[in-house]
């Protein structure tokens, strides 16, 4: 797991993949604009929320060990103190069934890779804004 300054006023953002260039992308491309902490499955991000650092957002893959992105979701909502995290989906899944699923179960968005780095800040501002984080 990597961390950025938790000081630096930026909302916090942890993305949960798997895939070294994937996170690469996604950090080069969101570090600038927001702190970004970094899990590489599911059971890491439930860790790291339990150790007491809740972040503004979770963007996280659906394919990812130990824990998927879909029950990483399920975890997360079903829990008194993290339910309100806002979490995004981004997923090379692209069928409807699988969005409405995540959807369903508590995402607040659901992104199809590849994907647009600008639709995906857009995407993310629009969540934080709803979530009072911005």
């Amino acid at each position: 797991m990597t961390s950025k300054n938790p000081n630096s006023g930026k909302a916090q953002i942890l993305i949960v993949e798997d895939d070294i260039y994937m996170q690469t992308i996604l950090n080069e491309y969101l570090s600038p604009m927001f702190d970004v902490e970094t899990a590489t499955n599911g059971m890491d991000a439930l860790s790291y929320l339990q150790s007491g650092k809740i972040p503004d957002l979770i963007i996280s893959d659906l394919n990812v060990p130990q824990l998927n992105g879909l029950e990483l979701i399920t975890q997360i909502k079903a829990s008194d103190f993290f339910n309100l995290v806002p979490i995004m989906i981004l997923s090379g899944e692209e069928s409807s069934e699988m969005r409405i699923k995540c959807l369903n179960a508590g995402a607040d968005d659901y992104v199809v890779k590849p994907f647009n780095p600008r639709e995906l800040e857009s995407r993310i501002k629009v969540i934080l804004r709803r979530a009072g984080k911005s």
